[in-house]
């Protein structure tokens, strides 16, 4: 049994970072891709980024620059730092996991969902 549990959401000016974690317990890490995607009020789930169990990257492009995803398969974690906030980025944002998903993966086929933490970025 998988579950995900994210940590390091609050409340930063803009301009200001955070760095948000996801432990993940039950799975075999290493083959386990990683994302994290972000809901605000009113609006779909959208992907930020993802680490898949190769190592390779991806991200949504207006984030580039600004947020890092990175994970540490002994911790069994994956991190987002976030930098530059701004309003905008305020959400809710959910750690998701699935094993063995490749580039082009879809929100659909994240098995995993952890409960979400709470990001606001204040004016």
């Amino acid at each position: 049994q998988v579950q995900l549990v994210e940590s390091g959401g609050g409340l930063v000016q803009a301009g200001g970072s955070l760095r948000l974690s996801c432990t993940a317990s039950g799975p075999t890490f290493s083959s386990f891709t990683m994302a994290w995607f972000r809901q605000a009020p009113g609006k779909e789930r959208e992907f930020v980024a993802a680490i898949f169990y190769s190592g390779t990257i991806d991200s949504t492009d207006s984030m580039k620059g600004r947020f890092t995803i990175s994970r540490d398969n002994g911790k069994n974690r994956v991190y987002l730092q976030m930098n530059s906030l701004k309003p905008e980025d305020t959400a809710v944002y959910y750690c998701a996991g699935a094993y063995w998903l490749r580039p082009g993966a879809r929100r659909n086929d994240y098995i995993y969902w952890g409960q979400g933490t709470q990001v606001t970025v204040s004016s």
